[in-house]
C-alpha cells in the first residue's frame, strides 16, 4: 500500500511542515490520505473525537487531509515531566511514567502496536505519509527503534530524508547521515529534500548535486522559507526562544515560560490579533509590569513548576501584577497553581509531595491517577461561546467554584473566578481559538479583537503551504517513490 516516510537530519528541520503540506498536497488531489508519526515527544497534544490523546502535529496533519484526528496517527506519545522522565500514552491513553532508560529496555515491545495502528490507516487511505522523529542518524538510538529506520523496515515504507539549510551545514548534515547509516538504513532512503531556504534556490545547485553525489540519493527539491508556517499551531518549544514581535500594541499579555510548559498552542490565536502584543517570558525576566493579563499556561508537572515559577521570582511579580489590578488567567496546570494547594499524593506527575498555591482562587486540587480527556463547547461566565478540549488529572474543590469560568454545553462547571472577576482559571484547552471567547476576554482587556475564525486562518496557510510545495518539490518522483500509480 502506498506510504512515504519523511526523516530528518535532526529535531526543528520542519518535518512536521512538510508533512502537513504533503498531506494537502495530495488531498487536493483527491487522494484520501492519512497522517502518522510513530512515536512523538511533546507536550502540545490534542483531544480526538474518542477521549485518546495524540500530538499536537498529527491533528494538524490531520486537518490538513480533512479528516478528523484519531488516536491511530500517533500510537505512541511521550510527554516530558522531568529531564529524565516523561508521560508515556499509548493509543491515546497513558500507560505510565518512564524514566529515559526504562524507555529505551522497553521500546522495542511497543513495535507491533505502532505497525498495527499504520496499518488500519493504510486500509481507509491512498496513501500514508510518515513523519519520522528527530534522525535516523543518531546511532546510539537505532536498537529497538520504533521512531523511524525500526519502524520503516518493519512497515517497509521508504523514506526521504530533510535537511534544514537555515541552520547551516546541510551538505554535512545529509552527507553525514549517509556516512554513519548502516547499509540497509542508508538503501531504504530514495531522496533528500532540502528545506528553510532564502533567496534564490539556484546559488545552491551545485551543493545539491554534490549531495547527490556523495550518498547516492535523488535531489527531490528544495523548500523556501515557508512564511505562512507562522500561522500554523507550534509543536516544538523551540519556537518559544525566538524573539516576540508585536512590541506597541494596545495590550500586553504575557506567559511565562514554565520549565515542562504543555500546549503553549492555546495562545497561537492571540498572535493573529492586531491589538495583541502576546509575549513568552523566559527565565530569569520578569512578567512584564505593563501586562494587562498574565496566563499561567498548562505544565506536565504542576508541582515542580509551581516551585519552578517561585525560583524565578514570577510569584512575586504575579501577586504584585493582582494587586495593581491587573487580570490574570490560569489554564489547567496553571489553574491549578492559583489555588491554595496543590497536592500530588501518589506521586502522579513526579515524586509524591504538596505545596501551597499562590492563592489568588479559593480552591485547592488533589492530582489523581485518572486522566480527563474530552472535547468541550459552552460559553464563559462573561459571555462568549468556546470550544476545545480538556486534558488534565486532578480533581479540584473549594467554595471559588461556586463563580465558575465557564459552562459546558451539558450544563457541567468549570473553572472558578474571583470576587472581582480579575483573577479566573479552568480546565479549557483551545479557548483562544473560539472568535467569542476571544472576543470577550479582549475587550475586558481594553482591546479590540478582529472576530477571524482560527481553524480558517490555519486552513488558509495549510493551503499556501501545499501550494508552494507543489513548485518546489518533485512531487511526482515522491508520489513514485510512495508506490502511487
Amino acid at each position: 500500500m502506498p506510504a512515504l516516510m519523511l526523516q530528518g537530519c535532526g529535531s526543528d528541520v520542519g518535518k512536521s511542515v512538510l508533512t502537513a503540506g504533503l498531506c494537502r498536497v495530495f488531498a487536493n488531489r483527491g487522494l484520501t490520505v492519512r497522517p502518522f508519526k510513530p512515536q512523538n515527544m511533546s507536550n502540545n497534544a490534542a483531544v480526538t473525537a474518542d477521549g485518546g490523546e495524540i500530538g499536537r502535529a498529527q491533528a494538524l496533519q490531520a486537518l490538513a487531509c480533512r479528516t478528523p484526528p484519531t488516536v491511530d496517527m500517533n500510537p505512541v506519545l511521550l510527554k516530558p515531566q522531568s529531564d529524565t522522565g516523561a508521560q508515556v500514552v499509548v493509543r491515546g491513553r497513558m500507560v505510565g511514567a518512564w524514566e529515559a532508560s526504562r524507555f529505551q529496555d522497553r521500546k522495542a515491545a511497543l513495535l507491533p502496536t505502532v505497525v498495527e495502528s499504520f496499518h488500519r490507516l493504510q486500509r481507509e487511505a491512498d496513501l500514508v505519509l510518515v513523519e519520522g522523529a528527530g534522525s535516523p542518524a543518531e546511532t546510539n538510538l537505532r536498537a529497538g527503534d520504533i521512531a523511524n529506520m525500526g519502524f520503516a523496515h518493519a512497515a517497509d515504507v521508504p523514506v526521504v530524508l530533510v535537511g534544514d539549510i537555515d541552520r547551516g551545514h546541510v551538505i554535512a548534515s545529509l552527507v553525514g547521515a549517509a556516512a554513519v547509516l548502516d547499509d540497509a538504513d542508508r538503501a531504504r532512503i530514495g531522496g533528500f529534500l532540502i528545506n528553510k531556504f532564502r533567496g534564490d534556490p539556484k546559488l545552491f545547485d551545485e551543493g545539491r548535486a554534490d549531495i547527490v553525489r556523495r550518498t547516492g540519493w535523488a535531489d527531490l527539491g528544495t523548500a523556501p522559507w515557508l512564511k505562512a508556517a507562522a500561522r500554523l499551531p507550534a509543536e516544538d518549544a523551540v519556537v518559544l526562544e525566538r524573539p516576540a514581535v508585536g512590541e506597541g500594541r494596545r495590550v500586553t499579555i504575557a506567559v511565562p515560560m514554565l520549565s515542562r510548559i504543555a500546549n503553549f498552542d492555546d495562545f497561537d490565536p492571540l498572535r493573529a490579533e492586531p491589538e495583541v502584543d502576546l509575549r513568552f517570558i523566559p527565565p530569569g525576566q520578569p512578567l512584564p509590569a505593563d501586562a494587562g493579563l498574565v496566563i499561567l499556561p498548562g505544565t506536565k508537572a504542576t508541582l515542580a513548576d509551581l516551585s519552578f515559577l517561585r525560583t524565578q521570582g514570577w510569584d512575586i511579580d504575579l501577586l504584585a501584577h493582582a494587586r495593581r489590578g491587573g487580570r490574570v488567567l490560569g489554564v489547567c496546570g496553571g489553574y491549578q497553581m492559583l489555588g491554595r494547594k496543590v497536592a500530588d499524593p501518589t506521586g502522579v506527575e513526579g515524586p509524591p509531595g504538596e505545596a501551597l498555591g499562590l492563592a489568588l482562587l479559593d480552591i485547592e486540587t488533589v492530582l489523581t491517577g485518572d486522566k480527563v480527556l474530552r472535547q468541550v463547547a459552552g460559553e464563559l461566565a462573561s459571555g462568549g461561546a468556546f470550544h476545545g478540549y480538556e486534558m488534565h488529572v486532578g480533581e479540584t474543590t473549594g467554595a471559588g467554584l461556586a463563580r465558575p469560568f465557564a459552562r459546558f454545553a451539558d450544563g457541567r462547571a468549570d473553572g472558578a473566578m474571583s470576587p472581582d472577576g480579575r483573577i479566573a482559571g479552568g480546565y479549557i484547552h483551545g479557548l483562544f481559538a473560539a472568535p467569542g471567547a476571544r472576543a470577550v476576554i479582549l475587550a475586558g482587556l481594553g482591546a479590540y479583537s478582529h472576530g477571524g475564525d482560527y481553524g480558517g486562518v490555519v486552513d488558509a496557510a495549510l493551503d499556501e503551504i501545499a501550494a508552494v510545495l507543489e513548485q518546489a518539490f518533485d512531487i511526482a518522483a515522491l508520489a513514485r517513490l510512495a508506490g502511487l500509480p
